[in-house]
């Protein structure tokens, strides 16, 4: 069966939220209420994959004006601006149950397409050190340490130049 990637919408929030949930540790996890928001507001940069009708994973994230990802920007849905030149990612999950089948691939080149699509000059996230490869090779650098403490883990930051 195919899988479709398309814009979230709040029909979406309840199955999202449960992915949320199950893939990321409870500090790192964004709460109902933030899905909710980052769905209103991240029109262009909150993506679904679905499969035979339900939701198996997805992709969300910030623009902003500023370069790297900081707590701040998890924190205040105030500072997301879609015409803003920087593209952040907030996450990338898929449910455990289909993962390692090339959905989170899937979502991340469709994320970057949308990205170029709008004119980003570049999408940031940060990582952990297991997942570096995993983004390098879609064309991300290793930036190094980052200044995000979220949830207390130890971030990297991820960095690719769209222009």
């Amino acid at each position: 069966m195919e899988i479709i990637v398309r814009p979230a919408s709040l029909n979406d929030l309840e199955r999202i939220a449960d992915i949320e949930s199950t893939c990321f540790p409870e500090k790192e996890a964004a709460d109902y209420k933030s899905l909710r928001e980052r769905i209103m507001a991240f029109k262009r940069s909150f993506l679904v994959a679905e499969k035979e009708n339900k939701i198996i994973g997805f992709i969300n994230g910030s623009v902003a004006k500023q370069k790297k990802l900081t707590d701040e920007l998890y924190r205040s849905i105030e500072l997301h601006d879609d015409a803003a030149p920087y593209q952040m990612i907030f996450g990338l999950a898929v449910d455990p149950s289909v993962q390692h089948q090339g959905i989170a691939a899937l979502l991340m080149k469709k994320f970057i397409e949308q990205a170029q699509e709008s004119h980003k000059a570049i999408i940031t996230l940060t990582c952990k050190k297991k997942l570096i490869p995993f983004y390098e090779q879609f064309g991300y650098l290793d930036e190094g340490k980052s200044v995000s403490s979220h949830g207390g883990a130890c971030w990297y930051d991820m960095t690719l130049y769209l222009s």
